[in-house]
């Protein structure tokens, strides 16, 4: 089984309490408006990644960091690939069973949460915690790993509860952000609010870094 991934990522710490793994699905149909990972809506871009593939990152992080703290799942739109999600969640799953990954699963999608239900009806006790809902550009929030209001944090499991029962409602004055460079790209971890993106762009052009292009518009 293939998953179609955008990218890997460690260490993210600003989607999810922690020092996580990451992973960036590719392929979104929903496509709202101010997204800023547009680079993540066409299905014909990413690389097709073999799930066992997927789970040996993480078990190389566990052997060469320590364990994780939790996977965040986001894109992209993870339900569009409900089979290879399911079959990536049934791995990690086992590698907690073995003790060799003890973290939450945190999955980011633009669907409702009767919807990710619906489409996802296989991922009962896998995922611990989803964050529901498109993104709506005209209602800004300071909740936190949120970026609208309408976004909501469901914890799914006792472990959902544990890790993510006191951040139900937590605001951040200071939203989590990460930048990072790898092959001649500025990848923007996080969720920005409105300006920070201006901010960022404005930012490397002082430290002599001009952004060509660009997956998102500066809001």
């Amino acid at each position: 089984m293939r998953i179609n991934l955008s990218r890997l990522h460690y260490p993210v710490t600003a989607l999810g309490p922690g020092t996580r793994a990451g992973l960036w699905v590719q392929g979104c149909t929903i496509g709202c408006a101010g997204c800023v990972s547009r680079d993540t809506w066409a299905h014909d871009g990413g690389t097709a990644v073999d799930v066992d593939d997927v789970l040996a990152w993480l078990g190389d992080i566990a052997r060469d960091h320590g364990a994780p703290d939790g996977l965040t799942i986001t894109g992209g739109e993870p339900t569009e690939q409900p089979e290879a999600l399911a079959e990536l969640l049934r791995g990690v799953d086992r590698l907690r069973r073995r003790g060799e990954f003890t973290g939450d699963v945190l999955c980011y999608t633009g669907r409702d949460e009767a919807d990710f239900h619906a489409v996802c009806h296989d991922l009962s006790g896998l995922v611990d915690a989803v964050i529901t809902g498109p993104f709506r550009v005209t209602e800004p929030t300071d909740l936190l790993w949120r970026g609208s209001a309408n976004q909501r944090l469901v914890p799914l499991t006792e472990r959902g509860w544990h890790r993510y029962g006191t951040y139900l409602d937590t605001v951040a004055t200071r939203p989590p952000l990460q930048v990072t460079v790898s092959d001649g790209r500025v990848w923007m971890i996080g969720i920005p609010r409105r300006g920070d993106l201006r901010r960022l762009e404005t930012a490397l052009a002082g430290s002599g870094v001009r952004l060509e292009e660009v997956s998102w518009r500066p809001r």
